[in-house]
């Protein structure tokens, strides 16, 4: 169970679809759910696991910072224990997706993961720990299409593939990318991507607050600059064959 909060929480538009997918009838075969549940915290268990870690470990991680940023709280010497950080999570020199007509108090700078708690993006940004930001720059270039769509709904045979064409079918009629996604394929296929270093800052407050802005002799991290999106469309359709 998740003890942590952020600033702003997503809205209900966001959270609705994840009752919906509860409901799907791949996910209701089972009368039990068989995974087992860690019983602490989520912030204790990253600092004992990185503890004892025997080398340092690189975190994937596709929603707000949050968790880290307690983590690093309560144990700040766990920072040699993280090689690096692959977030999926800010905009950089595109609009962000806070958009007026959910938070009409905000100037569309900032992303979603970015601004549910910005105060934890300054506290990481604090650390020497290396970041390979994922942000909307890029996500915007690899949309969910009819075309992909169709193509998942030929190898639905294979559960996966089943159940991920019924998520995105939900999400057909919207603007929608393959944010998380994107982030995770780089850890299997870093040569699909190119990457690029930017000077940045953290606005924690007032109408951009949660924009990550790239500012001269701000904090050094590493963004995806550009992705082989034939690859990464191909590869996601032969991991969801089975």
């Amino acid at each position: 169970e998740s003890t942590v909060r952020g600033v702003n929480p997503f809205p209900v538009l966001f959270r609705r679809d994840s009752f919906a997918v509860d409901h799907f009838p791949i996910l209701n075969e089972k009368e039990t759910i068989d995974t087992i549940l860690v019983s602490e915290p989520g912030q204790n268990f990253m600092v004992r696991v990185l503890k004892s870690a025997p080398a340092p470990v690189t975190l994937m991680v596709t929603g707000p910072l949050t968790t880290v940023a307690v983590a690093l709280d309560i144990a700040p010497e766990i920072e040699s224990k993280i090689q690096e950080i692959v977030w999926m999570g800010g905009a950089l020199n595109v609009p962000g997706n806070v958009s007026k007509d959910m938070e009409p108090g905000q100037d569309m700078s900032a992303e979603w993961n970015a601004y549910w708690d910005p105060f934890a993006i300054e506290r990481v940004w604090q650390t020497q720990i290396p970041i390979v930001l994922c942000s909307l720059d890029i996500t915007n270039n690899v949309p969910l299409t009819s075309e992909f769509s169709r193509k998942l709904g030929k190898q639905r045979k294979y559960p996966i593939s089943d159940f991920a064409g019924q998520c995105y079918a939900l999400a057909i009629s919207q603007d929608y990318y393959f944010w998380d996604i994107l982030a995770t394929v780089y850890l299997a296929h870093p040569e699909f991507y190119q990457l690029k270093e930017w000077e940045t800052t953290v606005i924690t407050k007032g109408v951009s607050q949660g924009r990550i802005k790239v500012e001269t002799g701000g904090r050094k991290i590493m963004a995806m600059e550009r992705v082989d999106t034939e690859s990464f469309y191909r590869y996601i359709l032969q991991q969801w064959a089975r």
